[in-house]
């Protein structure tokens, strides 16, 4: 998002806020009143201005307040007791290749504002600001105060409306009246709900201590938990419900809906499964995927060709697609009207056997091809729905092949077959035969003539 982008976004949202606070004072319920100051005006307005007043300071310092970078000159501490969090892939350390930096448990890159965020949860655009570590707390309380003035507002609105069908003149709505509160139903509703909405799933998140991207997480785990790859695990940062909202909202529960700093730097958390010694790593991998240990020397060698595998070599487990299998048995009807073969003579995976119901494509596609290969062809795949998916290679893996030295052997492979053929050897010239030949003809011709002129 660009940068005016962003401030387009925040000057809109703080003109909605305003709009929904104070048009209805205004233009609904001071002429309601009379126009005058009264006590029960003012009990009416004042804890609503309150709440409006605490809502638009915790957006403020939510936009303005750095969730927290991770310092350049971080490093894990390789010693500690509770460990570290670790990558994936390789099992070391997390790095970031675009800060080409360590990043610190919970942190992660955001793209937004090009850097690592600390317990970073997600990049708002409404505030135009990253959800971090420091002002985490600041974003939950303006959630919390948005959900209480909307609810007060709705109140507020419909007590007018009810008084305006009571049946008292002096209560009926005028014009302007009628048009601003529709226009504040309009706009206050669908905030109320959306907001709403997105207040509970971070309710649940604080309470849980688990950000955005780690809520993502452990969908994942209970995905793989689900299909039973994996045991369940317990989610590390976890402390329970009043130790959650302490480390988020401060230690005082008194000053929980105060704007305060939050406790700790951001760069190490307490973890839940700390004396766990059965604990594994956040978040688990998955055991059906096949993960590069922690190898200071082990470095990454791609093939020569995109089409090989390993050494140069079929993928023996490449198996064939739909389109393919259909084909195969296209050739098998085939196969009963005679010997044919999908490939040419001259080619090593050329099968000229009879009897088979499906044809050979290739020595290591054999054993989907045979009688029983409803039963074979679902090695190798994955079903999702209706559709089977190949596993091992992203498309055809061809080895290269030299076409004319495989004609060669053909031709030689043929040939020798004992009753095929009638090889004609000649034999080896005599000596006179082999002088005889390096005499030139126009020298034999004089020779001729000479003995046929001899009386």
């Amino acid at each position: 998002m660009g940068r005016l982008t962003g401030r387009l976004f925040v000057g809109f949202t703080v003109c909605l806020i305003c709009f929904i606070s104070y048009s209805p004072q205004i233009f609904v319920i001071w002429p309601w009143y009379g126009h005058e100051l009264s006590v029960e005006l003012l009990a009416l307005l004042i804890p609503f201005n309150i709440l409006v007043g605490m809502l638009l300071w915790n957006y403020y310092l939510c936009a303005v307040t750095d969730p927290g970078g991770v310092p350049s000159s971080w490093q894990p501490d390789f010693q500690d007791r509770d460990g570290y969090e670790v990558k994936k892939l390789t099992r070391g350390p997390r790095y970031c290749r675009n800060c080409e930096s360590y990043k610190p448990p919970r942190a992660h890159h955001c793209r937004q504002c090009k850097r690592c965020v600390l317990r970073m949860d997600h990049h708002c655009p409404w505030v135009n600001n990253c959800v971090g570590h420091f002002n985490y707390g600041h974003f939950i309380r303006f959630l919390f105060y948005v959900d209480l003035a909307c609810s007060y507002h709705f109140a507020m609105l419909t007590r007018r409306v009810y008084a305006a069908t009571s049946g008292r003149y002096w209560d009926f709505l005028s014009g302007k009246e009628l048009i601003f509160i529709i226009l504040n139903y309009t706009t206050c509703i669908p905030v109320l709900l959306a907001v709403g909405g997105f207040s509970l799933y971070h309710f649940y998140c604080l309470l849980s201590n688990t950000t955005t991207i780690e809520g993502w997480e452990k969908d994942k785990v209970a995905t793989l938990v689900r299909h039973g790859k994996i045991r369940e695990v317990k989610f590390p940062y976890n402390l329970g419900v009043k130790r959650n909202l302490m480390s988020v909202l401060g230690n005082n529960p008194l000053y929980w809906c105060w704007p305060t700093v939050p406790p700790g730097t951001g760069l190490k958390y307490q973890l839940a499964v700390a004396d766990d010694p059965d604990a594994q790593s956040w978040p688990p991998q998955d055991p059906t995927k096949q993960y590069i240990e922690d190898d200071p020397d082990h470095e990454l060698k791609l093939p020569p060709s995109p089409w090989t595998y390993e050494n140069g070599s079929f993928n023996p487990s490449l198996q064939p697609s739909n389109p393919l299998r259909a084909r195969s048995k296209a050739r098998g009807k085939a196969s009963s009207r005679g010997a044919v073969s999908a490939v040419p003579p001259w080619h090593p995976d050329y099968s000229t056997s009879r009897g088979d119901e499906h044809r050979s494509v290739s020595p290591s596609s054999s054993r989907y091809t045979s009688s029983n290969e409803e039963e074979d062809y679902e090695v190798g795949f994955e079903v999702r729905g209706d559709v089977r998916a190949r596993r091992g290679s992203e498309g055809l893996e061809v080895k290269p092949i030299d076409r004319e030295a495989m004609f060669r052997r053909h031709i030689e492979n043929r040939t020798e077959e004992p009753g095929r053929y009638q090889r004609y050897i000649p034999e080896p010239p005599s000596e006179t035969e082999s002088d005889d030949e390096l005499v030139p003809l126009a020298q034999k011709i004089e020779e001729w003539r000479t003995v046929a002129s001899r009386p």
